[in-house]
């Protein structure tokens, strides 16, 4: 049976309603996320929590120490569950998260989490240029209204548009639904 890890990023309270970063859909996206680790813990597969600290005070969110870089409730870790601490985008970058996954003997990670066109697209690309096989649950992820050149992008077509790019060439695609319908067995 491959070997999977389950990894669940930046769900922390600065993206909920009453944050200071607000992400559209967050609470289904989390709600699913919920859904993956409660089925990762019954499976005995590994879960792991990324959390996101800017390191200045002056942070536009995720400031340290805050109640905003929180994990938030729906999600939280168990004391067995490691949280990795990061500065950077990528999930892998200056962390322990390849070593854990590596001492899990992990050959397939499954993503959720936030923002879908940060910081999931980057630990996804990342986790697929290691070897990883990356399955991607699309509607367990979150993202938020996108602006370049006097153009607003909606939330929905900026996860649109970064799922689409991720299940072209990094990623396996699927809903909360088509993955836990698959049970335990080897994806």
């Amino acid at each position: 049976m491959t070997k999977r890890a389950l990894i669940v990023i930046d769900l922390q309270n600065d993206y909920f309603p009453g944050g200071k970063w607000t992400l559209s859909g967050v609470e289904a996206a989390a709600a699913n996320a919920a859904r993956l680790i409660a089925a990762a813990r019954e499976a005995n597969e590994p879960v792991v929590h990324i959390r996101h600290e800017f390191p200045t005070d002056d942070a536009p969110f995720f400031a340290p120490g805050s109640k905003g870089a929180e994990i938030h409730s729906v999600v939280a870790n168990q004391p067995e569950e490691p949280v990795v601490l990061k500065h950077h985008i990528n999930s892998f970058r200056g962390t322990e998260l390849k070593s854990l996954l590596d001492g899990w003997d992990a050959e397939e990670v499954v993503i959720c989490g936030a923002m879908s066109h940060m910081c999931v697209d980057a630990c996804t690309r990342a986790a697929a240029d290691f070897g990883y096989r990356v399955t991607v649950v699309h509607d367990a992820c979150a993202s938020r209204d996108l602006a370049f050149g006097g153009v607003t992008v909606p939330a929905a077509h900026a996860h649109t548009a970064f799922m689409a790019a991720l299940g072209f060439a990094y990623a396996t695609l699927m809903s909360t639904d088509e993955y836990l319908s698959m049970g335990t067995a080897v994806r």
